[in-house]
């Protein structure tokens, strides 16, 4: 039985709209399937780093996206005020944004969601849930129900069938895909309770609410960040034995604003508020044959390095390159297995990250907290690490067949001129393959291998020549690698680096990864 589309994408929120969106954008066959019938509306997650406003740039109107935003740094202190942890922001870091950035959800996912609507290979189900789903060996068979918002049920009298190549699940941390399918999930023991009020200024924001901070006193945890320009966040720990509804009343709140704030309803109006558990769990499994979980289904996190959200981002982003290749018949299926052994690594570090900090913040009990104050302050207590890198999958070997750094990491945008268009780096080039160099391809180059990277859709440019580097960023980030030329994934990931005579070599090992099929197979 032949599939009626090419990938269903199951949720609709940050995950599946990137997944949605550069699925779309490269004219594959989309339907996303979401039991609520709109954009949610209000803020959950209010922290991107860089990178992922990167991937937003390419899934959406990225000024519409961060049209309220604000860069913004993240520091832990301890009940008196002294600082624990601070992590700095840079304006522009590689990725072309702020490395920190202080966002409102509901204009970035708005701004994908005007995309999606636009390519018209994309199918909207909203309003419809999920509730059977079955594999072959060409397609798996989706029944969506109904979703009744009001009684929060199905109906079970309103059904459609659904045949899809692939199913990306994005359906959150309660997925429903993940259940149907009975993947079990670790669980990395880290659980608590914090109640959330999201709040409007009723005037100026107060240069002290400007940026992220953390209180870490053994009383009761409390945070406070900005959400995008004129809203803030507020988060209180709850401590045992306390009730999660009387913790969310107004009257609560207005007691827990005023203690360790300051603040009152002549200052700002509540305009959310809900308890939160924090989770820690990933899947025992990433691809179970036809179907691939991404986001919250697949990993879920404390959000004490912002880190949630875009870790589901960039499952989206590692996958839709990916499934385009098999899609297009270019790629064997196989290429899907590298989608876990480069992911799974790379969000449990971010798990781990999580938990270390989420403990800095929970600590309750008072001669504990001392000794981690005291540590803290003395200096024996290491940095946050730095972002991981990938360090496995579809990435140029050396020798002895390792990655090493900094391969696997990210590859910048800077500002580029080509003809009379300036602009960022993506926004001139586009979204796939890229290949930078100082070397004139045409001497390097074997027209096989320059067919192979125009079929791959790789965008080749070559400084000096066809490209002004206005800024400087890709003559600079050459210089670093000490190479002439590199090759970067649609996922902006570096793939490899070389002088100009190692360029072919890095095309062919390229080609050999993805199993590059000459004559698409199959599509």
């Amino acid at each position: 039985m032949h599939a009626d589309i090419d990938v269903a994408v199951i949720g609709y929120g940050p995950t599946g709209l990137i997944a949605a969106s550069l699925l779309g954008r490269l004219g594959h066959r989309v339907l996303v399937s979401e039991r609520w019938p709109a954009l949610y509306g209000l803020p959950r997650f209010t922290h991107i780093d860089g990178e992922i406003a990167r991937i937003v740039q390419a899934a959406g109107d990225i000024d519409l996206a961060l049209r309220d935003s604000s860069s913004t740094t993240n520091t832990f202190v301890n009940a008196t005020g002294d600082v624990l942890v601070h992590i700095p922001v840079s304006e522009r870091g590689l990725s072309g944004f702020p490395e920190h950035l202080s966002i409102y959800q509901p204009d970035v996912e708005a701004a994908i969601d005007a995309r999606i609507r636009s390519y018209g290979t994309v199918q909207l189900r909203q309003g419809w849930a999920l509730t059977g789903l079955t594999q072959d060996d060409d397609a798996s068979t989706l029944t969506l129900s109904r979703w009744d918002a009001a009684a929060a049920t199905v109906d079970p009298t309103d059904t459609q069938t659904v045949r899809a190549r692939w199913v990306i699940a994005a359906d959150g941390a309660k997925s429903e895909v993940r259940a149907l399918l009975g993947v079990d999930q670790d669980d990395h023991g880290f659980n608590e309770r914090w109640v959330n009020f999201d709040t409007e200024w009723t005037g100026r924001v107060p240069a002290r609410f400007h940026d992220t901070v953390q209180t870490c006193d053994p009383a009761r945890g409390h945070m406070t960040m900005r959400i995008g320009d004129r809203r803030q966040r507020f988060e209180f720990a709850l401590n045992p034995g306390e009730d999660a509804t009387e913790m969310a009343r107004p009257d609560t709140a207005w007691a827990l604003l005023g203690d360790k704030y300051g603040v009152g309803p002549d200052d700002v109006t509540i305009i959310r508020k809900v308890v939160y558990t924090f989770e820690s769990r990933i899947a025992r499994q990433w691809r179970i044959a036809r179907v691939l979980l991404a986001g919250d289904a697949a990993h879920t996190m404390p959000p004490y390095l912002g880190q949630g959200a875009c870790s589901g981002v960039r499952d989206a982003a590692n996958l839709a390159w990916k499934l385009d290749l098999v899609l297009r018949g270019r790629s064997a299926e196989d290429l899907l297995d590298s989608y876990e052994p480069e992911r799974r690594p790379h969000a449990t570090a971010l798990v781990l990250g999580s938990i270390a900090l989420g403990r800095v913040a929970n600590t309750r009990d008072p001669q504990q907290a001392a000794a981690r104050d005291a540590a803290f302050l003395a200096g024996n207590v290491p940095p946050p690490p730095a972002m991981p890198a990938l360090t496995t999958g579809v990435l140029h070997s050396g020798p002895g067949g390792t990655v090493e750094a900094p391969i696997g990491g990210l590859t910048p945008q800077p500002v580029i001129r080509q003809g009379d268009r300036t602009g960022r780096l993506d926004d001139i080039v586009g979204f796939g393959f890229l290949l930078v160099t100082r070397t004139d391809v045409d001497a390097v180059l074997t027209s096989a291998q320059q067919q192979f990277l125009r079929d791959l859709d790789c965008r080749v440019i070559v400084l000096g020549v066809d490209t002004e580097d206005v800024d400087g960023g890709l003559g600079d980030y050459l210089d670093r690698l000490a190479a002439d030329a590199y090759l970067a994934r649609p996922d902006f990931v570096l793939y490899g680096a070389g002088a100009g005579a190692e360029i072919g070599e890095l095309v062919d090992e390229l080609a050999g990864q993805l199993a590059w099929q000459a004559q698409p197979v199959g599509a």
